[in-house]
């Protein structure tokens, strides 16, 4: 029976190969789920205290249904006359849409109860959750 020789050379060449195609699989993970981190940043919700809720009456000043979020002013009356402006951020167009929302939802001078997740820096805006309307229909911003 014959010894089949070990050629150095050709291990050294199957071990070069496999490295660079180790390395080629790696690179091209990290450039498909590179934008997913990007994307998973801008999503993050963790500038809202989720632990949190806060209730408000309001009056709706503007409602803005654009992309990527659509975004809710609204003024709350601070018991001495004055009103405080704040920002309620939602879900986009397309994903509201789904939940029953359309553009015309909300009017300038809408009187509404709206809820949401607090801005942790204390910021005058929230993750909104729901509102209740004038005729007093609940509407989620996110489905649940």
């Amino acid at each position: 029976m014959a010894v089949a020789s070990l050629d150095p050379a050709r291990f050294c060449k199957r071990r070069d190969t496999v490295k660079r195609k180790t390395l080629a699989i790696f690179v091209l993970n990290f450039l498909v789920f590179l934008p997913a981190i990007s994307v998973s940043a801008h999503h993050s919700m963790t500038g809202y205290d989720r632990s949190q809720t806060k209730t408000l009456r309001a009056t709706i000043a503007d409602f803005n249904w654009i992309n990527p979020h659509v975004e809710i002013y609204f003024e709350v009356n601070q018991g001495s006359g004055a009103a405080a402006r704040w920002l309620a951020e939602m879900p986009g167009p397309g994903r509201l849409e789904r939940n029953g929302w359309n553009k015309d939802t909300l009017k300038s001078g809408d009187q509404v109860t709206i809820v949401g997740n607090p801005a942790r820096d204390g910021t005058l805006s929230m993750r909104l959750l729901k509102v209740v309307l004038p005729d007093g229909r609940e509407m989620t911003a996110y489905g649940y």
